[in-house]
């Protein structure tokens, strides 16, 4: 028996260890849109985050909602659009401007600004996960989440010590009121595609974001964008970059809902978080930026939240819910799921004698 519990402490902690170097993967992309769409605005002057997300809807589309396409049955395109295209409109509406508001607020407020109220987005998901997904917390999840966000604190601590904060921005209150906006739909955008990935199919939603975002940016950026984009003045360097923004993109919208649906999108935003310092290291190279101690030890800290929320599972409320069909995972953040569900699967064994002391062992 301690045998067989070492191996699933050692299982699980290999899960855990999975688990971070996938968080970290999701940042790396998350990084490359960044550096790339800073490196289009301060070197070539291009501000056009709405044509930067409608290539990724294009890529969606073109990849996940072919797929779609080919499917037959009660999961194929047309049944999907027939029974849910309203919902799917309504979502991917909601990602294409949680994506367009975080970038709008950084012409209005300050770095500073966005970074912290940024974070207000996980006790938006983690509510919305308690009353929708019906995910349980302990109090361990609680002082991770508190340790992720004095890590973030620290980062900011250190941008303002390296002088990274040299705008005022033209309007905070407005710059402030979008991060807010946009933490809140990046929340619903999150719960929605963990409830879909766990529940229905990684393709179905990346096919239908993909369908419907492809529309609605188009639209926008026809509104919105179409003089900035006139201005451009095209080369294969800033062709580069804008093909750099939509594959780091594409690669974060591909890989998520595989993270999610093993973890939790409140874990994997916890562990995005780290990000920003990716960011920061690639930023010493490419904009001159300012070297801080506090750079690692916020990373540090960041990590050993990360760590303490996966180590610990979540539960799903033990009252089933008549409005939404339970999930397929009964809510666990970590391999602690399959751990127990293996042990619950063990079958128990009887033994029997015969009457002519013959051994007879069942297993139910």
């Amino acid at each position: 028996v301690s045998e067989y519990l070492d191996t699933l402490e050692i299982f699980s902690d290999c899960h855990i260890l999975k688990t971070l170097a996938l968080g970290q993967m999701l940042s790396l992309f998350i990084c490359g849109t960044a550096v790339a769409s800073q490196y289009l605005a301060e070197q070539y002057k291009v501000n056009t985050p709405m044509l930067q997300s409608f290539i990724n809807y294009c890529l969606l589309l073109l990849v996940y909602t072919t797929m779609l396409a080919f499917r037959r049955g009660s999961d194929s395109l047309l049944q999907i659009l027939k029974r849910k295209w309203w919902k799917y409109i309504l979502l991917a509406l909601v990602d294409v401007e949680a994506n367009y508001t975080i970038v709008k607020a950084y012409q209005y407020t300050t770095l500073t600004s966005v970074q912290l109220l940024d974070c207000f987005g996980i006790p938006v998901l983690m509510a919305l996960s308690w009353f929708i997904l019906r995910a349980r917390y302990r109090l361990i999840h609680f002082i991770a989440v508190a340790v992720c966000l004095l890590g973030v604190g620290t980062m900011v601590g250190a941008d303002i010590l390296a002088g990274r904060q040299n705008s005022e921005g033209s309007d905070v209150v407005v710059g402030d009121v979008l991060v807010l906006l946009g933490a809140s739909l990046y929340a619903i955008s999150n719960v929605s595609e963990e409830y879909i990935v766990k529940n229905l199919s990684r393709v179905e939603f990346l096919g239908m974001v993909g369908l419907f975002g492809t529309i609605i940016s188009g639209l926008q950026l026809a509104i919105v964008e179409h003089a900035d984009i006139a201005h451009i003045q095209w080369n294969w360097k800033i062709a580069l970059l804008f093909v750099a923004f939509a594959l780091c993109m594409f690669g974060l919208y591909s890989f998520m809902p595989v993270v999610i649906k093993v973890t939790s999108a409140t874990s994997v935003n916890l562990g995005i978080l780290t990000a920003d310092l990716y960011s920061l290291f690639f930023g010493l190279f490419l904009f001159g930026y300012k070297f801080s101690g506090l750079y690692l030890l916020s990373f540090g800290v960041i990590m050993v939240g990360f760590i303490l929320y996966c180590s610990t599972p979540t539960r799903m409320a033990e009252e089933a819910t008549t409005s939404l069909p339970q999930p397929a995972s009964i809510g666990f953040d970590n391999l602690g799921l399959k751990i127990e569900e293996n042990h619950q699967e063990i079958p128990a064994a009887t033994v029997q004698f015969t009457k002519e002391e013959n051994v007879q062992v069942n297993t139910g």
